[in-house]
């Protein structure tokens, strides 16, 4: 399967999206975590702006309006990639991997 290189600003991460799976399916498997919620184009926690680039959807309609399809707004959750993307998503950051620290045990709070 084909595969588009995402850009991401203003971070500057970059990340592969192969034909046929959504934007933030890919961003996390690359280790990126964008914001999300619903999973499914209808809360829209993961809006963000399109600024170079064409993707289609997994769904019919997204829960965008015609005006913000226009203006260039996606919802990376159902959004894949039909060519090389620059997307705006400000809160987008590396997926942390580093384990919780461990606390001990204490007993039961009050």
């Amino acid at each position: 399967m084909p595969a588009y290189p995402v850009l991401v600003q203003p971070s500057g991460l970059r990340f592969d999206a192969e034909t046929g799976t959504p934007l933030l399916l890919a961003a996390q498997t690359a280790g990126i975590k964008l914001p999300s919620s619903c999973r499914n184009g209808t809360c829209r926690a993961c809006m963000c702006l399109m600024l170079e680039g064409s993707v289609v959807y997994g769904i019919e309609w997204p829960g965008l309006s015609r005006d913000e399809k226009e203006e260039g707004w996606i919802l990376p959750c159902v959004a894949q990639a039909v060519s090389p993307l620059e997307i705006q998503a400000p809160h987008a950051a590396p997926i942390d991997t580093t384990p919780a620290p461990v606390r001990p045990l204490t007993g039961a709070r009050r």
